[in-house]
């Protein structure tokens, strides 16, 4: 199943749709057991101490208080005053069980920690907006300093201090093991800095209905059977002809490697017949690869165009000062293309067709959309869609997770691995994306497969070398990744 991903106005609105039904305290205790189920499952030891703000979210880590207190777990609650009328309502819910609420501040919360086992977040959600009063920077500072000395710490809906709407950690925040984050995922769990802080997340089903929550969405994280979904199926009478043609068109003197990896990748996704058009001398890299080295673009352009155009082309990889020129015509062909790198400029905005795929790196998007980097790692799911509405087709904003986003939706991948930081693994992407397309997926369909099969042969590529890994033991790994993915 896909999960949604939500930003703080889409949490409110949802909230308030619930409310307006009546069932804003039923979704509340939902919530708050699957906190204390989580904790239960995750934490078997020693007494819970629960920490409340003054919102909802306060209001989940009372209910939660109360599951766990019934299910029999040693219990403390520390609170901030709250006119929230829920919160208010557990409040006294949780004393009618037996349960005490006594007041937050540093002291109180040192002294509570120091018997505790594990501590649960519950201080503020979604609404909070950077920065910090002073009093609750230092509740904050105070419980970082339990979790470094080996206390774990469980956030709700996302780790108090973060925005949500954001991969940056703007001031105190805290530094969970778990975060258990409700209806939907958000920014700053999934990348960045913000996402070191929040640990490993957990989104467990509440009953809410899923037409609410997807009409507020940015977008999803496909799981793995909805990737498999898209990914072709050859039938028994398969050819190399039927397989897919594929164009490479890059490398250029002192970057020929660039183009020699993307049609690897291209060939290890399942291209039938993959041809390198370049005016270096490529390697080959592999005897099924055919490389074709050119006098000048002027001469080989319409030839190439009138011997019969590819199913699908992978375009800029090391392609060197003429790629603007290249680019423009190759785009005129009107068949599937990915840029990448030197394809990737300002001055082809316009140009491109429904079935182009751009597969910029955060620099090379920020450079495209005339800002500086971090606007763009701030809040890559704002730049990808940015980039969409600027280039057309499909955007791939590579990195640790890639954004893929189209006209109609916009996802976010799983998986990956940190040693996936290594020249050649973005030359290595665009040949199996163009492979991708070569057998007949749509720019969307081929982005959101291809980013993550690209990254779950990184992790089966880390799995074997560790953490140098190099962008052939991904391409090695694709074919295993593939019969992972379809096996989901």
């Amino acid at each position: 199943m896909s999960e949604f991903i939500l930003s703080p106005g889409g949490a409110r609105r949802v909230d308030a749709r619930l409310e307006r039904a009546g069932l804003l305290d039923l979704t509340m205790e939902e919530a708050g057991r699957a906190v204390a189920d989580a904790v239960q499952t995750s934490c078997l030891d020693g007494p819970v101490l629960l920490l409340a703000g003054g919102g909802a979210n306060g209001g989940d880590a009372l209910v939660a208080a109360r599951h766990l207190l019934t299910l029999g777990r040693g219990v403390q609650v520390l609170a901030q005053p709250s006119k929230h009328p829920l919160t208010r309502l557990n409040r006294r819910r949780l004393r009618a069980v037996g349960g005490e609420v006594r007041p937050l501040n540093p002291a109180s919360l040192r002294r509570a920690a120091a018997s505790a086992g594990v501590v649960v977040d519950g201080l503020l959600g979604t609404g909070f907006v950077p920065p910090l009063r002073p009093a609750l920077a230092e509740v904050i500072e105070a419980l970082n300093t339990a979790h470094d000395a080996g206390m774990p710490v469980v956030s709700i809906d996302l780790p108090s201090g973060l925005d949500a709407s954001c991969a940056e950690v703007a001031g105190p925040s805290v530094r969970a093991d778990l975060t258990v984050t409700l209806m939907g995922l958000k920014t700053a769990l999934l990348f960045g800095e913000a996402a070191t802080c929040s640990g490993r997340v957990m989104l467990p089903p509440l009953r809410v209905p899923p037409d609410w929550v997807r009409r507020e969405a940015l977008g999803t994280r496909p799981d793995d059977s909805a990737v498999a979904a898209l990914l072709p199926v050859r039938t028994a009478g398969a050819h190399k002809g039927t397989a897919g043609r594929v164009w490479i068109v890059g490398g250029h003197p002192g970057t020929v490697g660039a183009a020699a990896l993307a049609g690897l990748g291209a060939l290890r996704a399942g291209a039938g017949l993959v041809t390198v058009h370049s005016l270096a001398d490529v390697p080959l890299v592999t005897p099924e690869l055919m490389v074709r080295q050119h006098a000048t673009w002027d001469s080989a352009l319409p030839k190439l165009r009138d011997s019969g155009l590819p199913d699908a082309v992978a375009l800029g990889m090391g392609l060197g000062p003429e790629a603007v020129r290249v680019a423009r015509e190759v785009l005129a062909w009107g068949v599937p293309t990915v840029l990448d790198a030197d394809a990737l400029h300002p001055e082809l905005a316009g140009h491109g067709h429904p079935q182009c795929v751009w597969t910029p790196h955060p620099g090379e998007a920020a450079r495209l959309l005339g800002v500086r980097t971090p606007q763009v790692t701030r809040d890559p799911l704002t730049a990808a869609r940015r980039l969409q509405e600027l280039l057309g087709g499909t955007v791939v904003l590579k990195g640790g997770p890639s954004v893929v986003a189209s006209a109609d939706a916009l996802s976010v991948s799983r998986g990956g691995h940190p040693g996936m930081a290594s020249a050649g693994m973005g030359d290595t992407l665009s040949g199996l994306l163009a492979a991708l397309l070569g057998q007949g997926l749509s720019a969307g369909g081929a982005a959101v497969a291809g980013v993550r099969l690209h990254a779950r042969a990184g992790e089966l590529a880390a799995a074997t070398h560790g953490y140098g890994l190099i962008a052939t033991d991904v391409s090695s790994e694709l074919g295993a990744a593939w019969l992972d993915l379809t096996r989901s």
